[in-house]
């Protein structure tokens, strides 16, 4: 089976996209609107893309009836968030944040989820999640009028601390559970790991 990209619909190459890039790792967003609802969301096409500066990117489509999702109002407004990474025990909870809200509810205080303070920014974390990365705007890059890329730069990390070595600098992979987004409403689990020796040789 062959496609070219340019023989099928803007939904056809999401679907063929988003059922063979697999697991792709969810951002779940914190941001603050401008009378201090605090607002979660979930966005599975995201990635970091280096260290130094420590950047972030997901991307942030409108709602199908065409209006802006809060997560980018505030980020417009205020240039500032948090990401967050979820783990199994989260994941209910994740999901239910991409209903659709309406901007004066807070999905935190709606669903039960504890807060806590930033520290570089004003916009509040997600108290329980295993990572979380305080980001200020870095770039926004608008695709087509329907989508905008947000570019982020970690200003500070929050660790759950039993799952961080700060000697080794390394994760408790033990202890970590982080789950991926599939398609549709599915997901996966990561407990089921492999590992291989060291490659030999440069490629």
């Amino acid at each position: 089976m062959q496609y070219l990209s340019t023989d099928l619909s803007p939904r056809e190459r999401y679907k063929i996209l988003t059922s063979f890039v697999l697991p792709r790792p969810i951002a779940w967003v914190t941001t603050t609107s401008g009378t201090g609802i605090v607002n979660a969301a979930p966005f599975s096409f995201f990635n970091v893309l280096g260290e130094d500066p420590p950047l972030c990117v997901f991307a942030i489509n409108l709602r199908p009836d065409g209006r802006v999702k809060d997560t980018l109002v505030n980020i417009r407004r205020a240039g500032e968030f948090v990401v967050h990474i979820t783990d199994e025990p989260l994941a209910e909870a994740m999901h239910e944040t991409g209903g659709d809200f309406p901007p004066e509810i807070s999905e935190p205080d709606h669903l039960g989820l504890r807060l806590a303070p930033s520290r570089m920014i004003a916009v509040p974390r997600l108290a329980d999640a295993p990572f979380a990365m305080e980001c200020k705007t870095w770039q926004l890059i608008d695709v087509n009028g329907d989508r905008v890329l947000v570019l982020g730069e970690g200003l500070a990390f929050h660790i759950r601390d039993e799952l961080w070595d700060t000697e080794k600098m390394r994760v408790a992979m033990e202890l970590f559970h982080p789950i991926g987004r599939m398609f549709a409403d599915r997901y996966c689990r990561t407990n089921d790991r492999m590992d291989f020796p060291p490659a030999k040789g440069a490629g």
